[in-house]
């Protein structure tokens, strides 16, 4: 997960949609989908039907151990997570269709 990707694209999101009604969610997917910027990234997004518990605690010590990677400027804010998996409780997911 690249957070400081997104961050980066959420003004570009945003006008590609300003102006237009989101009026269901392929809608938003949709206008996420055709997203570009100038140098030249595209985005793929694609809506997750999966459903998950609600009400799930996360520890201090469970938080603490997520691997991210503070960035120079307000690190406290900009972090970008490394992708690396953790070694914690499982979690269930379920999809309903």
């Amino acid at each position: 997960m690249q957070i400081s990707i997104e961050h980066r694209l959420f003004n570009h999101i945003s006008m590609n949609w300003r102006g237009r009604p989101l009026t269901s969610h392929e809608v938003v997917v949709d206008l996420i989908s055709a997203t570009t910027t100038r140098s030249g990234l595209t985005v793929r997004a694609e809506r997750d039907e999966g459903n998950y518990p609600t009400g799930t605690k996360v520890t201090d010590d469970e938080l603490a151990a997520v691997p991210r990677e503070a960035h120079r400027f307000h690190g406290e804010w900009n972090y970008t997570f490394n992708g690396t998996r953790l070694k914690s409780r499982p979690r269930k997911r379920t999809t309903t269709k």
